[in-house]
């Protein structure tokens, strides 16, 4: 049976703010700042992918991340990354509310694909069961691929973050129904799993609210490039509500 949450989260990845930063010793713009007006202006998560070369996030930004979203009740904090390499230090250490494995290698360019499930089975139940043991949710960055959900839950995992970088290139083209339904049949599958199913990776403005009207049951969306290029026009508060905006249409 089809599901719906009662409306889905926006989660800023913080990633392209620290790449700005880091072009400079200056500290600015400030990660710990755009966090905060974004989650004063209504977002309910903040999502970070600190990789092992530091491109982007650091390693000394999450705990300032990690006090600020302690102070806040209501806002949910995400890790993501390899499992493989540095991303459960950071779980252990802080116990997010969850974590997001990425099967990203290190010199990756950006995430761009998923999990292969049975095949990547075995090595992450160990991983899986230790982030559930401390108490963190798991979500497992996955392609569209609605055989694979079973294997999913069996594993252990919570939810699946579906990589919609493929329905966001279609959007706007002929193949935009045909993605949206590829989607839909995913994320069924995910829910008649048993998971929950969160959803990212150039979803933007434009296309946000038609993918949360075709598929069904997304909690969670986390969104960063685009998010943050629109905040360098509008600002981070025209920019979240902007985003909160489309997804209330959505379920309007």
């Amino acid at each position: 049976m089809t599901t719906s949450p009662a409306h889905t989260a926006l989660s800023v990845n913080l990633n392209k703010v620290a790449l700005v930063r880091n072009t400079r010793h200056l500290g600015i713009p400030s990660v710990v700042r755009a966090a905060t007006l974004c989650l004063d202006a209504g977002a309910q998560g903040i999502t970070v992918h600190p990789r092992p070369d530091g491109r982007h996030i650091r390693a000394d930004d999450i705990p300032l991340l990690h006090k600020l979203v302690a102070g806040r009740p209501e806002v949910e904090f995400n890790i993501e990354g390899n499992p493989f390499h540095n991303l459960m230090d950071f779980v252990r250490e802080f116990r997010p509310h969850q974590c997001t494995f990425v099967p990203d290698s290190e010199g990756q360019f950006t995430s761009d694909h998923g999990w292969d499930f049975p095949a990547d089975s075995q090595r992450l139940l160990p991983l899986i069961a230790q982030a559930r043991a401390l108490g963190v949710r798991v979500s497992l960055f996955m392609d569209p691929q609605p055989a694979m959900m079973a294997a999913v839950k069996a594993a252990g995992a919570d939810r699946v973050e579906l990589y919609t970088e493929s329905y966001a290139s279609a959007w706007g083209t002929a193949g935009k129904p045909d993605a949206l339904q590829r989607f839909a049949v995913a994320a069924q599958a995910a829910l008649d799993a048993g998971l929950g199913v969160n959803a990212g990776h150039d979803l933007s403005r434009e296309n946000l609210a038609d993918f949360l009207r075709a598929v069904p049951g997304v909690q969670e969306v986390s969104i960063g490039h685009a998010l943050i290029s629109d905040a360098l026009e509008l600002g981070y508060e025209a920019t979240v509500k902007a985003y909160l905006a489309q997804i209330h249409s959505a379920f309007a």
